[in-house]
């Protein structure tokens, strides 16, 4: 697997007032998406998240979020190496996402860009 970049997790109380601080420290202008209850920006190399207790301390738990060419892929490797599969591969605002533990108790979010492969058609004709 290849990870191309690195994405650090900020838990906020005020999302608007984060954006603007992880704005002026990037130079990145932010990109507003919902995520279930969760309202996130993503900032340069940051994902700021604010939303209700219960769904926070969750994504507390998530060390970090690593882009990757495929997700697959990446199930395959962290499998091979003894990862847990916590949760997906499920379809994300950006692409498919995967969260796993590593053997070492770290939990990582692993996305790809890749859009969910829609179900296949059923067959109509008799």
């Amino acid at each position: 697997m290849d990870i191309l970049g690195t994405s650090l997790r900020v838990c906020v109380d005020d999302l608007d007032s984060a954006i603007a601080v992880y704005e002026r420290l990037t130079g990145a202008q932010a990109m507003r998406f919902r995520h279930g209850g969760v309202s996130v920006a993503a900032v340069g190399c940051f994902f700021l998240m604010s939303g209700p207790e219960q769904q926070m301390a969750v994504l507390r738990r998530i060390t970090a979020t690593l882009a990757v060419e495929d997700v697959d892929e990446a199930v395959a490797d962290l499998t091979a190496v003894g990862a847990q599969i916590v949760a997906g591969p499920l379809p994300s605002p950006i692409g498919r996402n995967v969260i796993a533990r590593h053997p070492d108790g770290s939990v990582f979010e692993y996305v790809d860009r890749k859009a969910a492969k829609a179900p296949a058609s059923p067959h109509l004709g008799n």
